[in-house]
């Protein structure tokens, strides 16, 4: 047997739907905006690692240049990771 909502009822799942909706509606609006920041942060990293790979790099050939040539040095090799 179906129990049919009277009006109030109604009125009131609506109401409680509604108001559901508004507050996922609000999480979501938040979290885009986390994503955003995080998308921004990551973005600023990215450069500066990419810096940071280069200052190295210049930094390496530098030490290369002013010592005398005998051979790569294993501290001198990139891990295999590179």
């Amino acid at each position: 047997m179906t129990h049919e909502l009277t009006p109030a009822e109604l009125t009131q799942l609506l109401e409680s739907l509604e108001s559901r909706l508004a507050h996922q509606e609000h999480w979501l609006d938040t979290l885009d905006q986390a994503v955003v920041q995080q998308e921004r942060r990551l973005e600023k990293l990215e450069k500066l690692s990419g810096l940071m790979r280069e200052r190295l790099r210049e930094q390496h050939q530098a030490l290369q240049s002013n010592e005398p040539q005998s051979g790569p040095r294993p501290e001198d090799e990139l891990p295999p990771h590179y």
